[in-house]
């Protein structure tokens, strides 16, 4: 089971580096060597979160990445919704149609009552207050 996926961890980890300085823009390449993340493959997440609005992009000689809102407003349950969906601790068939097993499943409502308070745990994460938690101010 995998509750990150290594997209919206990357993600979270650069959203993390361009909070630091919010009014500064960062190329992709700094931000590649500063958080060890392969290039191309920095730049394909940092597009999907100019798309989802997440960051701004200025392209020139003093361009790069900023974020467009402020950290306190960047809830980590939506950054990882656009990378991985919803969070679902289970792959049983009652998600997508109705199982079989479904009235005499003993872990379907617990499953469900889980991942609902993971949802709602990472719905009370901003990338603010991950920041204040490693002592940056923002």
């Amino acid at each position: 089971m995998r509750l990150l996926t290594k997209n919206s961890d990357y993600a979270i980890r650069a959203l993390l580096e361009l909070a630091k300085t919010p009014e500064q823009c960062r190329s992709a390449r700094e931000l590649s060597k500063d958080l060890n993340i392969p290039y191309e493959y920095l730049r394909k997440i940092l597009q999907q979160l100019v798309k989802d609005g997440f960051v701004q992009s200025k392209e020139g000689g003093i361009g790069g990445f900023r974020l467009a809102r402020p950290a306190e407003e960047i809830v980590i349950a939506d950054v990882m919704g656009i990378y991985q969906g919803p969070i679902q601790l289970s792959e049983c068939m009652f998600r997508s149609q109705i199982c079989a097993n479904r009235a005499n499943c003993v872990l379907r409502h617990n499953i469900m009552r889980i991942e609902s308070l993971v949802q709602q745990e990472f719905k009370a994460m901003t990338v603010g207050g991950l920041l204040q938690q490693i002592g940056v101010s923002v």
